[in-house]
C-alpha cells in the first residue's frame, strides 16, 4: 500500500524518453503501482543522456523513472506479447508514446484491448492528433518547439528562432496526460467503463502558445495583430543590476505605483503611457525599459530590501547552482538525498504538491532494466518454470549486475 491518492491503481507504462515518462512518474508519485514495459535495448534515455555512474542508468533516466517497476519484454516474440496481453489484462491504465499504427499492428489499441478489460483506459501520447494530415509523423520536443510557434516568439522578441532549453513540450504534455488519466479514473468511477484518451504534443503546444499570443486575433475581424507585446519585448527578461540580475513584476497599479516610489520616479504614476494597467500594457517596451534602467543604478540585494519593503514583486536571479542551494527550497526539504541500490548517493527533488490525506511513502529507487521482471510476471500467474523458460529464450531480459550498493 502506498498511502498516495491513486493508491490501489495500476498503470502499464510502454513509453520512453520524456514525455511518456514524465506522465507515468507524476502517477507513481502520487500512489500509483507503475509497471514499465521496455524493450530488450531499454528506454533510450537509459544511455542517450549525460552522466551516469553504471550502463544504462543516466542521472536523466533515474529522475523520469523513480517509483517504477521495470519489466523488459521483448514484443516482437508472441510469447513476449501474450505476456504483456496478460499484464494489461489486470491493468487500470495503459500508457503509451508509440504511434497508434504501431499500436494497432501489435493488437495494443483499444478497441482490441477493451475486449478483454472494458474498464481499462488507455492513453496515448502522440506526436500529432489523428484528426490532422500530420498523424502519424514522428516528431520529439524541438520538432514540437518549432511548429508550434514556441521558437518563433523568440524571433518576435530577441530577433531570431530559439528553443527553450528543456524539453518544455515533453514536460507539459506529460503533465496534461496524467492529468486527462486522473479525469478518466474519475468518471470511470462513476460509470464503471474504461476509454481511451488521445494526447497530442502538437495540438496541446500550439493552444498553450496561442492562449497567450492569440490576443487582438480573438476578434474575427482582428483587431489588432496577434502577440502579448509585454512578453514579447526584449527587456522581458532578468534585469542586471550592478552587481549581478534581478526579477521584477509589478503589475497592479498598487505594485506599480509602489515600484515608481521605490525608484525614484514618483512622477510616472501620472504619466499617460504607465498610469493604469490598460495603459502599461499597451506601451509595455517603454515601461519595461523605465525597469531595466532603474535597476542597473543598485546592488540586487540594495533592490530587494527596497522592493520588499513596498511589497512589489522580485526575486533574484538563480543560476542551476544557485537553486540547488537555494533557501526557500532547503527550508522545504526540496533535494532529498538517498542511496540507491546500485548507484549509491543520489540527489532528487521532492514532490512539490501535498495531500493532507496522505502521500506515496513507500518510494521506490529508479529500476534497472528488467530488474522486476520476474516478479511481476510472477504476479500474473507464470510458474518459476515459465519464467526460466521465457528467460532462457530471451522473451524477457533481467539485469545481469546483482543488487548490491555501488562503490
Amino acid at each position: 500500500m502506498s498511502g498516495g491518492p491513486l493508491d490501489g491503481v495500476r498503470v502499464i507504462d510502454l513509453t520512453s524518453v520524456v514525455v511518456g515518462p514524465i506522465c507515468t512518474r507524476t502517477l507513481a508519485d502520487q500512489g500509483a503501482e507503475v509497471i514499465k514495459v521496455e524493450p530488450p535495448g531499454g528506454d533510450i534515455l537509459r544511455t542517450m543522456a549525460r552522466g551516469s555512474r553504471t550502463p544504462g542508468m543516466s542521472g536523466k533516466f533515474i529522475n523520469f523513472n523513480r517509483n517504477k517497476r521495470s519489466v523488459c519484454l521483448d514484443l516482437k516474440q508472441p510469447a513476449g506479447m501474450e505476456a504483456m496481453r496478460r499484464l494489461l489484462a489486470g491493468a487500470d491504465v495503459f500508457v503509451s508514446n508509440v504511434r497508434p499504427v504501431a499500436l494497432e499492428r501489435l493488437g495494443l489499441d483499444h478497441a482490441s484491448l477493451s475486449v478483454t478489460n472494458p474498464q481499462l483506459i488507455h492513453c496515448g501520447i502522440l506526436a500529432f492528433g489523428s484528426a490532422g494530415r500530420y498523424a502519424n509523423q514522428p516528431a520529439y520536443d524541438p520538432v514540437i518547439q518549432s511548429l508550434s510557434g514556441v521558437a518563433a516568439t523568440f524571433e518576435r522578441a530577441v530577433g531570431e528562432p530559439r528553443f527553450v532549453p528543456m524539453v518544455m513540450t515533453d514536460h507539459i504534455t506529460g503533465l496534461i496526460a496524467a492529468q486527462s488519466i486522473g479525469f478518466a479514473l474519475f468518471r470511470r468511477a462513476r460509470t464503471g467503463r474504461g476509454e481511451a484518451i488521445e494526447v497530442p504534443m502538437f495540438e496541446n503546444m500550439a493552444s498553450f502558445v496561442m492562449s497567450e499570443h492569440l490576443g487582438a486575433a480573438t476578434f474575427e475581424p482582428p483587431v489588432g495583430p496577434t502577440g502579448d507585446n509585454r512578453l514579447l519585448s526584449p527587456d522581458y527578461r532578468p534585469l542586471a543590476t550592478q552587481d549581478g540580475y534581478i526579477t521584477v513584476g509589478p503589475n497592479t497599479d498598487a505594485q506599480a505605483f509602489a515600484f515608481f516610489d521605490a525608484i525614484g520616479r514618483p512622477e510616472l504614476r501620472d504619466d499617460p503611457r504607465f498610469c493604469s494597467a490598460t495603459a502599461r500594457t499597451a506601451n509595455a517596451p517603454a515601461y519595461f525599459s523605465v525597469r531595466a534602467e532603474a535597476m542597473a543604478q543598485r546592488t540586487t540585494d540594495e533592490w530587494l530590501k527596497l522592493l520588499s519593503a513596498r511589497d512589489v514583486p522580485a526575486a533574484r536571479y538563480n543560476t542551476l547552482e544557485d537553486l540547488m542551494v537555494d533557501p526557500h527550497l532547503e527550508d522545504a526539504d526540496f533535494f532529498i538525498m538517498e542511496d540507491h541500490p546500485t548507484e549509491g548517493r543520489l540527489r532528487r527533488t521532492k514532490t512539490p504538491n501535498q495531500f493532507s490525506g496522505g502521500m506515496r511513502e513507500d518510494g521506490l529507487p529508479a529500476p534497472r532494466l528488467g530488474e522486476n521482471s520476474r516478479e511481476v510476471l510472477r504476479e500474473a500467474g507464470y510458474t518459476e518454470a515459465e519464467l526460466d523458460e521465457l528467460a532462457v529464450r530471451r522473451i524477457i531480459v533481467e539485469p545481469e549486475m546483482p543488487r548490491e550498493s555501488a562503490a
